[in-house]
């Protein structure tokens, strides 16, 4: 199964990959997930990729088709993937397709997220990351650690990233509106656009997912 996952930035489009990929046994490939490592490793890619984020604009297409081309052909994604990130506009959703018809294969669904713009905001506004560890994650309002800007899990330093601040946020939804949301009117011509609420619990976004897909990915 060949699924492409989109929505604006804040819509839990991480949580519910990782969670779908594995309930359908196939690779989550995130592009944020790339870029971060090469910015962790201090690579040149990472380090253009680490000014580009902190001003809310986009990686060039040609990195980010190469990146995700590059992990698409590895041998666990030869049954299936879910792209979380990619494409993020027209020309990169063309590459797509160009890329999935030269090696046979086609997509099987594209999930669209749909959450409001200020809910957006607040989700993302409101992390609050561990620098001792970047995957203990917690927000003021809805996960607050027991102490005030201290890790539950090992006592790190909790901070605000750059790009989870409101300004950042506000420059990135500019951004998906202008270049990412036209795909899916793309995708929704091709017949493939399955569009849930992100409203809910995890488990609920999950579950209306896992509902829809079946019968856009026979």
């Amino acid at each position: 199964m060949r699924i492409v996952l989109t929505g604006p930035p804040g819509a839990g489009k991480g949580t519910q990959a990782a969670l779908l990929a594995k309930r359908l046994d196939i690779p989550h490939i995130s592009t944020g997930d790339l870029f971060r490592a090469n910015i962790e490793q201090g690579t040149e890619l990472g380090e253009q990729v680490k000014a580009i984020l902190r001003e809310g604009r986009l990686v060039p297409d040609e990195v980010t088709v190469a990146m995700a081309a590059d992990r698409m052909e590895r041998p666990d994604a030869r049954h299936g993937f879910l792209l979380d990130g990619f494409p993020r506009n027209i020309s990169q959703s063309e590459a797509l397709d160009g890329m999935l018809r030269d090696w046979g294969h086609k997509l099987d669904a594209v999930l669209d997220l749909e959450i409001p713009e200020d809910e957006v905001v607040h989700r993302i506004a409101g992390r609050r990351v561990c620098r001792k560890d970047s995957s203990h994650v917690f927000h003021v309002d809805y996960s607050p650690p027991r102490r005030e800007g201290v890790c539950d899990a090992c006592g790190g330093e909790l901070y605000q990233r750059e790009d989870d601040r409101e300004e950042t946020v506000r420059k990135r939804l500019a951004v998906y509106h202008e270049e990412t949301e036209p795909i899916i009117d793309y995708y929704r011509a091709q017949g493939l656009v399955v569009t849930i609420s992100a409203l809910g619990t995890v488990p609920q976004v999950t579950q209306r997912a896992m509902a829809a897909l079946p019968e856009r990915a026979e």
